[in-house]
Formats: structure tokens, sequence, C-alpha cells
């Protein structure tokens, strides 16, 4: 029997998931943690790897990495890291997406390039920060990685002779690829760096190989996690998935690129070969850990408190910026109730708030990509916060669209599983894995409920960002 290794490299863990090459089935399981914070050294992650796939990954036919997209991972010339990497939810370069955006003519200009409109978790921005703030380090920089590419490298080896490689999905994160074109923006990788252009890694094929471990297991091209997620739940035409992480995403799998000049929907590439438009949030389930610990209850407790008040919170309103936001594109934000009067401020109705704020958040992402022409049949959600009931039922009401919720799975490994499944098949297409689904919420008869509660989220928004929160 065939297996195959799927990897998330996440921001807060590596987990490893062991497959059945041919059906998908779940073997093994393993996880290690990361360190915390936005600027991490890599190495920290192959210990992580290490750790997890431990006594698993010399034993395995194929393997594949999916990881955390947009991290600036910076090698000089002997392959040593010039500094720790800063992670997609580090925002100190929000000054230097603005400025990038300007200096190439604006975000028309920029979505006509990429596809996508520059915010401070994209890598091009990073390398703007680096070259401004840390020059001498930009200078030394020969290569630029993201961090599944260093990964599936030091699974290779991690020789500098040998260059490392990426695929679509996460080289369209960067900021300085065209998914509709299929290739690096040079110019803009210049750009950002002042003039400097250090070595890319080798985009590939989806099914393409990247090499082989030491021990001579076939290593696949891996992708980002919002990739991964999409393979590992085989998306349809109509099929949105929300995933409700530490930060929040709304994707689809599309035919044809985006271009959406207004920066809120990412035009970026699946591993597939099509193209994955993106909505990205920061802030989803931390928004419930969060309120947990300001109402001095565990997680359940915060659930069954939520539960305890009517939808609508009696109009408490919470906009859930604990993090900045990316989307809307407000770096300098912060969380905050409104609405609260003395006969409504309880603490069930600012759990309930918690809930419908992050929701909300995410309903305002979805709107933004079904505005870009993606069709909507139903939503998938995925995630930690996607295990409470609770949680898929407000969905539901809050987003109007029938919601499944996909057995709780470790998607983004499981994806890069069947990339690994594929690459060692050498196959026209993924294998063709069993679905896993645990629940299905209706979308709700009366959906008034549901837009009062939409309506209030906007009002509480405008009047405290007015116009900076719509564009």
């Amino acid at each position: 029997m065939a297996t195959v290794a799927g990897v998330d490299s996440s921001t807060q863990s590596c987990k490893v998931v062991v497959c059945d090459a041919e059906t998908g089935e779940i073997r093994h399981q393993a996880t290690a943690p990361h360190p915390d914070g936005t600027e991490v050294s890599p190495r920290a992650w192959w210990d992580a790897l290490r750790q997890a796939g431990s006594g698993v990954l010399d034993q395995v036919d194929a393997i594949a990495v999916a990881g955390q997209q947009h991290g600036m991972v910076a090698l000089d010339a002997e392959g040593r890291t010039v500094r720790d990497a800063l992670l997609w939810n580090d925002t100190r370069s929000a000054d230097a997406a603005s400025q990038l955006i300007t200096e190439l003519g604006g975000p028309d200009e920029w979505a006509r390039a990429i596809g996508s409109v520059p915010v401070p978790s994209f890598t091009v921005t990073k390398l703007r920060w680096l070259a401004d703030h840390e020059p001498d380090a930009a200078d030394r920089t020969a290569r630029i990685v993201l961090p599944h590419d260093y990964l599936t490298w030091r699974l290779r080896g991690g020789r500098v002779t040998d260059a490392p490689t990426t695929d679509r999905g996460d080289a369209s994160g960067t900021g300085y690829f065209s998914p509709a074109e299929s290739t690096y923006r040079e110019d803009l990788l210049a750009l950002a760096l002042r003039g400097r252009t250090p070595d890319l890694p080798r985009v590939l094929d989806p099914a393409e190989p990247a090499g082989r471990t030491e021990d001579g297991v076939l290593i696949a091209a891996g992708t980002g996690d919002n990739a991964g997620a999409a393979l590992g739940l085989d998306l349809r035409e109509g099929d949105v998935v929300v995933s409700l992480g530490t930060s929040g995403a709304v994707f689809a799998r599309g035919a044809a690129p985006t271009a959406d000049a207004t920066g809120m929907v990412a035009g970026f590439a699946d591993a597939t070969g099509a193209y994955l438009p993106l909505v990205c949030t920061l802030n989803a389930a931390r928004v419930l850990s969060y309120t947990a610990r300001l109402l001095g209850v565990e997680l359940d407790a915060l659930e069954t408190l939520a539960a305890q008040a009517r939808p609508g919170a009696d109009d408490v309103v919470l906009l859930p910026y604990v993090a900045g936001e990316r989307t809307p594109n407000l770096p300098k934000a912060s969380g905050s109730l409104h609405g609260l009067r003395a006969g409504n401020m309880r603490p069930a109705n600012i759990a309930r708030a918690a809930y419908e704020g992050m929701l909300c958040n995410l309903a305002e992402a979805l709107g933004h990509l079904t505005a870009a022409g993606v069709a909507l049949r139903r939503v998938l959600l995925i995630g930690g916060a996607a295990r409470s009931p609770l949680v898929a039922e407000i969905a539901a009401q809050i987003f109007a669209v029938p919601v499944t919720v996909p057995e709780p799975l470790e998607y983004v490994a499981l994806g890069a599983a069947r990339q690994a499944a594929w690459a060692r098949s050498g196959g026209a297409a993924p294998p063709n894995w069993a679905a896993r689904t645990a629940a299905r919420v209706p979308a709700p008869d009366d959906e008034s409920a549901g837009a009062d509660i939409r309506a209030r989220y906007r009002d509480a928004r405008v009047s405290l960002y007015g116009a900076a929160a719509e564009e």
C-alpha cells in the first residue's frame, strides 16, 4: 500500500498527515508547535517538521508541504537566513504598501500586473521595508523564498547548489508574480528592493516533482495554505470556503484570473493550474478566544453564554479588529464594542456580539468575492471555530446561504497529501478522494434577522472608520 504525507506549516504549528495514496484514508497524524510572534526563525519551522514527521517522513512514498503564505525568508549566498522571517501577520510594512501602490501608478496598475493590490501581508511590501530599514541585510540577500519553499528545499537537502522551487499558488501571494501570465514580475521585485534583484524559486507545474529527500522520498511542488485547503476540500463550482483559523479567509476555485483594483479580492492562483480568488482577514477565531478571556470564561462557556442571547445581541456590536485588519485595509485599527446601554450590558450579549462580529466581518469579505463574479451556491465552513454548532448556525443566518461543515480535519495538510499523491501518480488530475461532510445547516427561511445584524455591523464600522473602511 502506497502512502503519502502532507505537511501544513502554519503560523502556530506544523501538522503532518499520512494518507493512503489511492483512497485518501488517513493513517497517521502528528503536530509540533511553532513559536509565537510575527517574526520567526525559519529554522524553527524545520525543527517542528522534523519533530512532527519523526519516524514517518522517511517511510512514505511522496510528500508535499503547504505553508503559510507571504512570509519573507531572505537567504544569503551560502543559503543562510539573513534575518528572521517576517510573517504574513506582520504589519510593519503598511507604509511600504502605500508607497509601492503610488510608485507603480495606483491600484489599477497593480491589479493589471499581478491580479491583486498589495497590502502589508504581501511579501513585496516586506521587501520594501527591508530595503529601507535594513539595507545591509537587503544587500546580503541572494535569494528570496516563501515558508513552504524553504521547507521543500530543506527536505531536498538544503544545499546552496540546489535552487529552491515553488508553485503558482504560493508565488501568487508574493506581489511580484502574475497568475494570469504564470511568470515573475522582476520589475516589481526590483521596485520593492530599490534596484536589487535576488534569485527567486523556480515555479513548478502543479504535478511536477521538486526532487527527492536524501532517503529517496518523492517531494511534490507544495503550495500555499489556502490553495492546499482548496485541494483538500476538492472545491467545485459554487463552493466558497470560509476558513475560521487565527485569521479568516474566504476563497473559491475559479477558471479565470481576477483583477480587483479595490484591493479587497486577491487574484491568486490555486494548486491545480486554475485560480483562487481570495479575501483574507487578520481576525477570525482569535476574536472568540480574546472575548472569552475578557469575560473570564473558557471557550465552551463563551458559546453557552452566546447561545443565551437573542440574535442581534440586543444591539451590541463588536468590530473584531483586535490585530488590526487586512480586509478592510485598516492595519492600525483595534477592536471595539458599540451600542452599549444600561439594559444590554450583559455577558451573554457581549459573547454573542463576538460571534456575530467575527462572522459579519467574513460576510463582508464574502460579499467582495461575489461582487468580483464568484458564484455562490453554498459555504464550506472550516477551521477550528467551525467545530462550534453555534458558529455554523449564526453563519447560515448571517451569510443567508446553506452552510456545510466538513468533517473537522487538517484540510491544508490533506490537500498537500493529495498533491503528493498526484505527483507520485503522474496523472492528469489529482486523485479522486472521498468527500468528508459532518453537518449541513440550511439557509434561514426568514433572512431579515441576518440582514439586520449585518446592517448594524456596517453602521458601526462606517461610523468609526468612515470611507477608509469601504476601500
